[in-house]
């Protein structure tokens, strides 16, 4: 707060007009943003750019935004700060288009200094350019700042971004406001791939399903949402969203980025993930923190910088990729977990897929937090991102999916019990291709407590009844029953009929 007592005016207001500010470089091709970033770059064997920067994931616990955390006057002065450095040094101002949806399209406008242009390149890459409207996100990133904070204004729509280089705090930083947007419109922002799936029902009458995938980074959303589930014509599956997307009150689900994907590329496999691979080895791809030597050799199996080593590759070199980034309507969710108590998919009715929704569970990685990678870790709607309180969007997400009559599941992609029990892309990619033709047999499993697969076609899913898999599992099973039920209780604003439900 001013010494007034209120907030100050909107940065917004004082940010400098590309047009007219004369330390301003407004919206300069890729071309010229590749040749500013030179000095950065490696060269790869496939022609692409390199780049390894000093911050290797997002700074979340520096992380603050105005709606729900305590804002001083410390917090405003790092806002002033941005604004100020902004008019006073030379900077690249790139304005690009987030979304494609009638009701769900914002102009974004990104400030970096012109030594930072691989982060303009990058974050240009993932999104169409304007069409000359208006911007109605704003961030500065500010990388060299001896201190690292991210402030976030999400009524002003502005982010500041300071002392870290990594792309992925700008990617991120429009992403979020982009949730809380949507929210106020009535639908709500998930982090989460989309899908469209054309296949043959039970009776062989042709079916297109929605789907979507929720779930944290190197969960496997990636590589289920753009898998093309081995289909041949007229059957097919194609990927509309990769990361961020909109659920909107029709049923209709936006999308955010039009151009490009951030993918994770620690083992990166042309044989698991050919399609993904291909992109990742294209000239047009921009490799950050992956270990390439200087003669552009690339190896994607090896962490040498980070486990969060990531890749930009272009929708357009994927061919599950379609034209189109929203998707009709939603028909399917899927949660995915690595919960080694949790069989390879359960079927769940609202107020338990609400459960799963709050729950988030997953294991942490290297782009969250590396320090506690590996470990059980639980995150509201799988969404770091989310602004303002977190039990009103799972009750949201509950009234969404009953009035749109969803069929949502729970996915298991790691494994049951141990390691050596392994659910591999194979059964996932079988589970969720059946579940869109309608094919799999449910029943009640009372052990268990879950509505879980009877038969599943392709599958021998007897084997994978998980406990067979665990020492002790009741005991095990019930101890998780409770550590849901106290996190649940933590939500003072989520519907008790939701709290209920765990599972």
């Amino acid at each position: 707060m001013s010494e007034t007592g209120t907030e100050p005016p909107s940065p917004v207001r004082r940010l400098p007009d590309p047009a007219r500010a004369p330390n301003v470089r407004h919206n300069p091709s890729l071309a010229e943003l590749r040749e500013l970033a030179t000095p950065d770059e490696t060269k790869t064997e496939f022609g692409s750019p390199s780049y390894v920067s000093e911050f290797r994931s997002r700074s979340a616990d520096l992380t603050k935004n105005d709606i729900d955390d305590e804002f001083g006057p410390d917090d405003y002065a790092i806002v002033d700060r941005a604004v100020d450095t902004a008019s006073e040094r030379e900077m690249l101002c790139m304005d690009r288009l987030m979304g494609r949806h009638p009701d769900a399209t914002f102009c974004c406008r990104l400030f970096v200094p012109v030594e930072y242009a691989r982060i303009a390149l990058a974050w240009a890459n993932l999104f169409e350019p304007t069409d000359g409207r208006e911007p109605d996100l704003y961030t500065i990133q500010l990388p060299d700042h001896d201190e690292t904070a991210i402030r976030v204004l999400p009524d002003d729509g502005f982010t500041a971004v300071l002392g870290s280089d990594y792309t992925g705090e700008a990617k991120k930083s429009f992403l979020r406001l982009f949730m809380y947007r949507v929210k106020q419109l009535g639908g709500l922002g998930l982090h989460a791939g989309s899908k469209r799936v054309r296949v043959r029902d039970g009776d062989g009458e042709m079916r297109i399903v929605g789907q979507l995938f929720m779930g944290l980074s190197a969960t496997g959303k990636s590589t289920l949402t753009s898998h093309g589930c081995w289909l041949e014509e007229p059957e097919d599956a194609v990927m509309l969203q990769d990361d961020v997307c909109a659920l909107l009150p029709d049923g209709s689900v936006a999308g955010s980025e039009g151009q490009g994907l951030f993918i994770k590329t620690i083992g990166l496999s042309e044989d698991e993930q050919p399609g993904l691979y291909r992109a990742a080895t294209a000239d047009s791809a921009i490799l950050e923190n992956v270990d390439v030597d200087a003669d552009g050799s690339v190896d994607f199996d090896s962490d040498r910088y980070t486990a969060n080593s990531r890749a930009i590759v272009q929708r357009d070199e994927l061919e599950s990729a379609d034209p189109e980034i929203d998707l009709d309507r939603v028909d399917q969710v899927f949660f995915i977990t690595r919960n080694p108590l949790m069989p390879p998919v359960a079927k769940l009715d609202e107020e338990q897929a609400a459960v799963a929704f709050m729950l988030g569970e997953s294991i942490e990685t290297s782009a969250g937090d590396p320090e506690r990678a590996g470990e059980s870790i639980r995150v509201v709607g799988t969404n770091p991102f989310i602004v303002g309180p977190q039990g009103e969007e799972g009750n949201a997400f509950r009234d969404l999916i009953a009035a749109l009559d969803v069929d949502c599941y729970v996915i298991n992609t790691g494994y049951l019990g141990d390691e050596s029990n392994d659910v591999g892309v194979r059964e996932s990619v079988t589970i969720l291709t059946e579940a869109a033709r309608g094919t799999i047999e449910w029943t009640r499993d009372e052990r268990t407590g879950l509505t879980i697969p009877a038969s599943v076609p392709g599958i021998d899913i007897d084997q994978y009844a998980v406990p067979d898999h665990v020492d002790d599992y009741d005991n095990a099973a019930a101890t998780l029953r409770r550590e849901r039920r106290e996190y649940l209780e933590s939500f003072d604003r989520l519907d008790p009929e939701i709290r209920d439900a765990v599972y």
